[in-house]
């Protein structure tokens, strides 16, 4: 092992010890801290359901936003195709996860991370909303393209990994289409 790996798996394990645990619910330290990403682990089973859904509902209630604060037509169509993606994301991931004892069901209001986000945005209108946005949503889907790809390459769940698989080229023509939206300057 190398001295860097070893340093990183080291500053992994501590970020894991400082995130501490939590409720039952609530998603593990090293999803939460992004130590399974850095390592290029696969997310749990419960942590996938609830990262993925806290994603979408990020994505649904932002491009809300951004349909009624931005004024560029390039971001409102990006937005609308959030709004109708996300929605179908959602949906599929419900069916996928219907009926079936041992998964733990999404959560329904977003967490205080991506709530201070959509704060964020709330205060905003035209150029300062549009790059905010932007900024958010590269951010937003290089995570879920990490998130999907990690657990789809993963042992767990069969239904949620072909879930994961199939949604994975959305996201990354989100994050491309997201990359593309305009920097505005004043």
């Amino acid at each position: 092992m190398t001295n860097r790996a070893f340093r990183t798996m080291a500053g992994a394990a501590i970020l894991i010890a400082l995130a501490g645990g939590g409720p039952a619910q609530a998603q593990s330290a090293a999803e939460r801290s992004g130590v399974n990403s850095l390592l290029g682990v696969s997310p749990s089973t419960d942590d996938f359901v609830r990262t993925a859904a806290l994603s979408d509902m990020f994505e649904i209630q932002s491009a809300r936003l951004a349909l009624s604060n931005s004024t560029d037509a390039a971001v409102r169509t990006f937005a609308q195709r959030m709004l109708k993606d996300h929605q179908a994301t959602t949906a599929q991931l419900k069916a996928a996860i219907a009926g079936r004892s041992g998964i733990a069901a999404p959560p329904t209001e977003l967490d205080q991370s991506h709530e201070t986000k959509l704060d964020q945005l709330r205060t905003l209108k035209g150029l300062g909303f549009d790059r905010t946005y932007r900024t958010q949503q590269i951010a937003a889907h290089e995570d879920a393209v990490s998130l999907f790809t990690r657990y789809g390459e993963g042992k767990e769940d069969q239904a949620l990994r072909d879930f994961a698989t199939h949604a994975l080229p959305t996201l990354n023509d989100h994050l491309r289409m997201a990359r593309a939206l305009p920097i505005t300057h004043d």
